[in-house]
């Protein structure tokens, strides 16, 4: 019995699945000697990344962290992804997330520089 369920996500079995026959593709080109067989199975391995991202950004991944219980099963959606997790490296490069939760935008205004710390003598 496991007490986190790290990627027992569709997500992260569909991208293990895409990998493993990207791999056994280069594999075989290069048991066959064939350029294009590592070539292609080198293009699918670098798919299984997108289609990945695609499906945690879908809500079909999770969040970094562990889940609750009842959130465990394979058929469980997240239906907080279109926010963006907090910490999450691939909603970020998706856009998702990049306010904090204390900041709000104000349509027409810039947002407020950083303040700096003074220079140390």
């Amino acid at each position: 019995m496991s007490l986190y369920d790290e990627g027992h996500t569709i997500a992260g079995w569909t991208g293990v699945a895409v990998a493993t026959t990207g791999s056994a593709v280069a594999g075989w080109g290069v048991c066959a000697a064939s350029a294009a067989g590592v070539a292609g199975g080198l293009v699918v391995v670098a798919a299984s990344v997108l289609v990945t991202w695609v499906l945690h950004l879908t809500g079909w991944g999770k969040p970094p962290g562990v889940r609750p219980r009842e959130q465990w099963s394979l058929r469980s959606r997240d239906t907080q992804a279109g926010d963006g997790h907090p910490g999450c490296v691939g909603c970020r490069l998706a856009g998702r997330g990049r306010r904090s939760a204390g900041r709000a935008a104000v349509p027409g205004r810039a947002a407020a520089e950083p303040a700096t710390l003074p220079a140390a003598d």
